[in-house]
């Protein structure tokens, strides 16, 4: 009989499998952006029941990244620790827009049909860009693709602006216009476009780890748009080579 003791299974800590696994939640968020946007749209709430399992599945990567990092970051080079940190980050905004698309949809389930024609769409709207932020995003991290990036920071303007359209509907309401469900309305605004925020954050992560620098740094001693600024960054650093 052997005496030798079942060791539980080590996590994962390879560098190219984490650098998958983190692209892969990239797919598993988008994923959830686009069933929000259809569950919206269509007001299906099997659909909407759907993001439970993708804010578990992200919840769940988001723990075996957090372990494979940390056996993994004292075993490589300085530039693969880099992106074993960016790995890292990325899943902290990514396990939230898990939580905030849950909660969009239990909000959306909540107003069920008393939802506006115009909200409906706007929502979607907002969901299917949040949806092109993170498949952007996730391609940016694994091309190293900075203007993608760039176009995820882009596209940030087009969550606040439809956030503001709706608030304005709801919250000041100029026309004075009875509205329903505005508790639910505003709770799922706030979901989309915070998750905008955590988008935003993956591409500013990509800017770091592939330039070296981060773009809210050069914010501070410039009034410029993050994209433009990140930019004239980059063709200032050509010209000298």
């Amino acid at each position: 009989m052997s005496t030798a003791s079942t060791k539980s299974p080590q996590p994962e800590s390879s560098y190219p499998h984490l650098v998958r696994r983190t692209v892969e939640a990239c797919r598993v968020a988008k994923e959830a952006a686009a069933t929000a946007a259809e569950g919206i749209a269509t007001g299906s709430s099997p659909l909407l029941n759907t993001l439970r399992e993708r804010e578990k599945q992200l919840d769940e990567m988001d723990m075996e990244i957090d372990a494979g990092v940390t056996l993994a970051i004292t075993q490589v080079s300085e530039t693969e620790a880099r992106e074993l940190l960016a790995c890292m980050k990325f899943m902290i905004s990514l396990e939230r827009i898990g939580d905030l698309l849950l909660s969009f949809g239990s909000s959306a389930q909540a107003a069920g049909p008393r939802l506006d024609p115009q909200d409906t769409r706007d929502l979607t709207h907002m969901a299917t860009v949040l949806e092109k932020m993170l498949s952007d995003a996730g391609t940016a991290f694994s091309t190293r693709d900075v203007k993608k990036a760039v176009d995820v920071l882009r596209a940030d303007a087009e969550m606040d602006r439809l956030r503001n359209l709706i608030f304005l509907r709801h919250i000041e309401n100029p026309e004075n216009v009875q509205r329903q469900a505005s508790l639910q309305v505003i709770f799922m605004t706030q979901s989309l476009e915070r998750a905008g925020d955590h988008a935003k954050n993956l591409a500013e992560e990509v800017c770091h780890f592939v330039s070296g620098h981060t773009v809210r740094h050069v914010l501070m001693a410039y009034d410029k748009p993050v994209e433009q600024m990140f930019i004239d960054w980059l063709r200032s650093r050509d010209e000298k080579h």
